[in-house]
């Protein structure tokens, strides 16, 4: 009977755990594409035109955002192992087009304007679904934009540059513009919307997620949090606090969350623009010597 070398044994023991070490942030990655699948059918099912379409949508809106953590948590554990590879960023990126991308664009679609009620103004049904249709397909394709300017980006740069020692997104990545939309049903537990200017607020509402994807602002990174430092057990109570306030009262909780990074990006645009006129506003005055009074003008 042949007995194996223990030094080679070793050796191939430690290829086997290296092997199902990289499985682990791809059973999260598939975990993600589950979640996108569950809500898509989800979606589907609050069209069989029973009383209960607003379980079914609001669960296809917990089902993004369930999704949203599996995501964060694909790429730190590939990079916290070392197990990073071109096949689970490829399959990363697909998992967000499913999950991030056709399953909210739907669940905007089917939630914001399928519902609305057949009394009213025939040509406003007409134009506010077709309209509808269009700007949830151009959250899909500013979604699809975004991670495909994201995957050749090595180092992108925001037209509002901030601190050199943050970390920023260049654009609002599509997790956070599909959990906008998801925690905006949740808020609302799933129950469509039926009147006609709350839908065109809708509209606006998508259409702005889909600019902010594609736009060049800078949107804060969540990357910098590092959870694994110095004395990560005082850590433990403040999160059991944090985790049950939000299961609790997740529909209030997560749509503020979202609102709030949705408008932090904005306010840091419009705050860069700002202080870039404060600082041109002396330049300009002393360049341009025509901008004096005639009596002042120098001779």
């Amino acid at each position: 009977m042949n007995h194996m070398d223990p030094v080679q044994a070793r050796i191939r023991n430690r290829a086997r755990l290296r092997r199902g070490m990289y499985l682990l942030p791809s059973l999260f990655t598939a975990g993600t594409i589950g979640a996108g699948y569950f809500s898509i059918t989800q979606t589907i099912a609050a069209l069989g035109g029973n009383v209960e379409a607003h379980t079914h949508l609001d669960w296809a809106a917990i089902a993004i955002l369930f999704a949203i953590p599996f995501d964060a948590l694909d790429g730190r554990i590939a990079r916290m192992t070392n197990t990073a590879s071109d096949f689970g960023r490829e399959l990363d990126s697909l998992a967000d087009v499913i999950t991030f991308g056709v399953a909210p664009s739907l669940l905007a679609m089917i939630w914001g304007f399928h519902f609305l009620p057949d009394s009213m103004n025939p040509l406003l049904h007409q134009h506010l679904v077709q309209a509808g249709v269009f700007f949830c397909f151009l959250f899909l394709i500013g979604g699809a934009s975004r991670l495909a300017r994201f995957n050749i980006s090595h180092d992108p740069q925001p037209r509002n540059p901030g601190r050199p020692d943050r970390k920023y997104f260049v654009g609002m990545p599509i997790p956070a513009a599909a959990g906008l939309l998801a925690a905006t049903v949740h808020l609302c537990y799933g129950y469509p919307v039926e009147a006609w200017w709350i839908a065109i607020v809708w509209l606006c509402f998508v259409g702005l997620s889909a600019f902010l994807m594609v736009s060049t602002w800078r949107f804060w990174s969540a990357k910098e949090i590092n959870l694994f430092r110095a004395h990560p057990f005082q850590l433990l109570l403040p999160l059991a606090v944090v985790a049950w306030i939000t299961f609790r009262f997740s529909n209030v909780v997560l749509f503020t969350v979202a609102l709030t990074y949705m408008f932090s990006g904005i306010w840091a645009r419009a705050a860069y623009s700002w202080s870039r006129r404060r600082r041109r506003r002396p330049i300009d005055a002393h360049s341009n010597p025509s901008a004096e009074p005639d009596g002042f003008r120098p001779s």
